[in-house]
Formats: structure tokens, C-alpha cells, sequence
């Protein structure tokens, strides 16, 4: 265990975490529970989506009940977590502390709302990609690191 690495992913959980439940929170607010959206460009708008399912609203219409996705998200950052413990090279804590913030984010979201909040609509004229949040990001951007740093960082075997 490397107490840098572990305070370094903490802190990027953290910081993930919280600047997704503050944003979350205010767009919650603006929208009021009122449906609709803002342009913002031509090719994006704020909206206020409720997702019940899970990524990208799969299993929307049948999702079950919030306090199980919720439970199954809160173990993935527990998991996560233990992972934290075992590395010792920092993009690795980076990785793994976005993925850990963003699943709380989406976590907090299904234990306050019952379904996560999403905001950000990208679009290509009627073509939408599925409204997502902070904690998406957060949960891409962690996937993206780790991905980059397994390639850079191959430890051959030897023959």
C-alpha cells in the first residue's frame, strides 16, 4: 500500500464526487421538475432527465428498484477502493479515484432521487446521444486512464 497513491485517488473520488452533487443540485433546482431543456449551441442543451436504469437509460423501463443499483454501485466503489490500496503508480489512483467518485455520484443521486439526474444533451441535428452527468464523465474519463496507462505500461514477461 502506498498512502500517496490511496490519498491522491481519495482525493480525486472527492473532488469528483462533490463537484457532481453540486452541479447536480443545481440544475435539480433550475428545472424545478420541469421537463425541457435550454440550447445552449447548435449541437448542445442543458436538459433535466430522471434516469431509472442504468447507463445510458438500459433497462429504464423495467430498472430495478433504486436502493439495488445503488447497493451494486456502492459495492463496485468498495471494490475499487481495495483496489486503491494495492497500487502504488499514480495515474492508476487518478483512474481509480474518478471511477470511485463517479459511481458515489450516481449512488447519491439514486438514494435522494430514486434515479440519477442527467443534464448534458449532445446532438447531431434530431440525432441525441443519451443525456448523461458529471459522474458519467468522472466514470469515462477514470475507464480512459486506466486504459491509456495498461498500454503504456506493459511489464513484459520474460521468455
Amino acid at each position: 500500500m502506498t498512502p500517496r497513491a490511496v490519498r491522491l485517488g481519495l482525493g480525486i473520488a472527492a473532488v469528483a464526487l462533490a463537484l457532481d452533487q453540486i452541479v447536480k443540485t443545481m440544475v435539480v433546482a433550475y428545472f424545478d421538475g420541469t421537463p425541457g431543456g435550454i440550447a445552449i449551441t447548435p449541437f448542445f442543451n442543458f436538459v433535466m432527465v430522471w434516469n431509472r436504469g442504468v447507463s445510458f437509460g438500459i433497462l429504464g423501463g423495467v430498472a430495478p428498484p433504486p436502493w439495488l443499483l445503488a447497493a451494486v454501485a456502492g459495492g463496485v466503489a468498495v471494490g475499487l477502493a481495495i483496489w486503491l490500496t494495492r497500487v502504488s503508480a499514480r495515474p492508476l489512483a487518478v483512474g481509480i479515484g474518478l471511477l470511485i467518485g463517479g459511481a458515489l455520484g450516481n449512488v447519491a443521486d439514486r438514494l435522494r432521487f430514486g434515479a440519477v439526474a442527467d443534464f448534458l444533451d449532445f446532438h447531431w441535428g434530431a440525432r441525441h446521444w443519451p443525456a448523461f452527468n458529471l459522474a458519467d464523465v468522472a466514470i469515462t474519463l477514470g475507464v480512459a486512464v486506466l486504459i491509456i496507462d495498461s498500454l503504456l505500461n506493459r511489464s513484459e514477461k520474460p521468455n
